[in-house]
């Protein structure tokens, strides 16, 4: 008697791990129909849009919630935001996505960059031209964003102008001069009116002080030293109440002030 019942509770043993082996294999092979309706009617979602406009960064988020949804995989919306360069169809320039499955919230941080010039890209001796905004991470974006940005007065100063001609727009160049500004003390590049690149590679700078134009030759090299010997210049002149039409920095050995007699 007591072997049937030692033979009973084997059977019914190995009843129960057939089940439970099934249960995790067909689980491994990803959710039935019912249970991915259960999935997403439970999920929900943070998102936190940092500095970007709300329309193509919302529209990002639900469309990474959107494939999230149908797949469950972190991996899947990674390759969808790769392949179909979603961050650059929605200006967004930093993005961390997380997924909490014990409390099933989906958590998105997306970020974009900040505008620092207008620039204006002008071709066959100026006759024809195209604009952009650079940006701090150095990438030229289309104009619309600083459009987006204005109608939802995330963006209220004036940008500045750069203008050079086409063969010097290049990667080197366009780091150059976002390093240039990005560095400059925030006092100094508000005064900044327009930033210009000739054919020969020689900056010249155009600042407005109290409302009066000030030119800046900075030459084709050395360009961050002469931000610093620049921003000291003007820093004395304005406690001097006086305001230079023009300050030679081309060598940076050698600094040479005009004045005009009259404004």
């Amino acid at each position: 008697m007591t072997f049937f019942k030692t033979k009973k509770f084997i059977i019914i043993s190995i009843v129960v791990m057939i089940l439970v082996i099934t249960n995790i294999v067909t689980s491994s092979l990803g959710p039935s129909n019912n249970e991915a309706s259960k999935f997403n009617s439970e999920l929900s979602y943070r998102s936190n849009l940092g500095k970007c406009p709300t329309r193509p960064a919302g529209t990002m988020a639900l469309q990474v919630v959107k494939i999230f949804e149908q797949s469950h995989s972190l991996r899947d919306v990674k390759e969808k935001i790769l392949t179909e360069k979603w961050s650059d169809k929605y200006f967004v320039s930093d993005y961390k996505i997380q997924y909490d499955p014990y409390s099933k919230v989906l958590d998105l941080n997306l970020n974009c960059p900040e505008p620092l010039m207008k620039v204006q890209i002008y071709k066959n001796n100026g006759a024809d031209s195209y604009e952009a905004i650079l940006v701090d991470n150095g990438q030229l974006l289309d104009p619309t964003y600083e459009a987006l940005l204005r109608s939802e007065k995330k963006l209220t100063h004036d940008l500045p102008y750069l203008a050079l001609p086409l063969g010097e727009m290049e990667d080197k160049v366009q780091s150059d001069v976002t390093n240039l500004v990005k560095e400059m003390r925030t006092g100094l590049r508000s005064k900044l009116s327009e930033v210009i690149l000739n054919d020969n590679k020689e900056l010249t700078i155009i600042l407005s002080i109290n409302g009066h134009p000030s030119s800046v030759f900075m030459g084709p090299d050395e360009w961050g030293e002469k931000i610093g010997k620049l921003d000291k210049i003007v820093n004395y002149m304005e406690l001097k109440e006086k305001i230079p039409a023009i300050i030679n920095l081309t060598n940076s050995k050698k600094v040479v002030v005009k004045f005009k007699d009259k404004f």
